[in-house]
């Protein structure tokens, strides 16, 4: 996969692309990772990308010319490129939408600043728009950098093991399971026995469980769509009447 970010701060990439995962997916040619300095398409000596908007208002807005030319340069034209328009006013990026994202062979960030783009950009060039949260941020980096990891540690062969990737709360569509390690009790806290068992199929079980009681108390919302068996629905309606005990 080939992603490339459009952004005013190329700066604030350089550690998050340089470190941990990311890194080993692109030391191994699993991902290309290319940030772009949009003043690099302004027309001026002093790299203007920004002005006023018509009709008055504070703030500034990143004008249609540079962000147009940039994504043409870019992609050389290729209109199978999704283009995508990091804002608050995007659709919320959750774990199905990285999924989406890593069948594609390339994609197109633009990280937006100030009071957000001109209208036109939205209309005319971009094919999706993208939010991560509920809040407001300086500009749409961080947000840049969530969808990338993300999206790369969903690439074939990025993570050691696949099932790391499908345990992963909200892979599943319910939040993941209590981990355990060493010691086996930690100022008079244990591991809970059944894991100290070797009994896989009772260990299953209970980390099935402990994803579906932990889901029902942290966010209850996402049980309205998980994919849930017979067996799942039964244990939820048991904690709900109080027939088992607390975790």
């Amino acid at each position: 996969m080939r992603i490339d970010i459009l952004t005013l701060f190329p700066g604030m990439f350089q550690g998050p692309l340089s470190e941990s995962i990311i890194q080993r997916a692109r030391e191994r040619g699993l991902v290309e990772i290319y940030v772009h300095n949009l003043r690099d398409f302004a027309h001026d000596r002093h790299g203007t990308v920004d002005d006023y908007p018509y009709g008055g208002g504070a703030g500034m807005v990143l004008r249609p010319q540079p962000l147009f030319e940039a994504v043409e340069t870019i992609t050389g034209g290729d209109s199978s490129v999704p283009i995508i328009l990091l804002t608050p006013q995007g659709r919320l990026f959750r774990h199905q939408v990285a999924q989406e994202l890593a069948g594609h062979d390339r994609l197109l960030l633009i990280c937006g600043r100030y009071e957000g783009v001109d209208e036109r950009v939205r209309e005319h060039l971009v094919t999706d728009e993208i939010s991560i949260g509920d809040y407001v941020l300086s500009g749409g980096e961080p947000a840049a950098v969530v969808v990338v990891d993300a999206v790369v540690r969903l690439l074939p062969g990025v993570l050691g093991s696949k099932e790391s990737a499908v345990e992963d709360s909200h892979a599943s569509g319910l939040l993941e399971y209590p981990h355990y390690t060493r010691p086996r009790v930690f100022r008079g806290w244990p591991v809970p026995p059944v894991l100290l068992s070797g009994n896989h199929a009772q260990i299953a079980r209970w980390r099935r469980e402990q994803a579906l009681r932990r889901t029902m108390e942290r966010r209850p919302d996402l049980l309205e769509t998980a994919n849930l068996s017979s067996e799942d629905k039964k244990f939820v309606e048991r904690v709900k009447r109080g027939s088992l005990p607390s975790a």
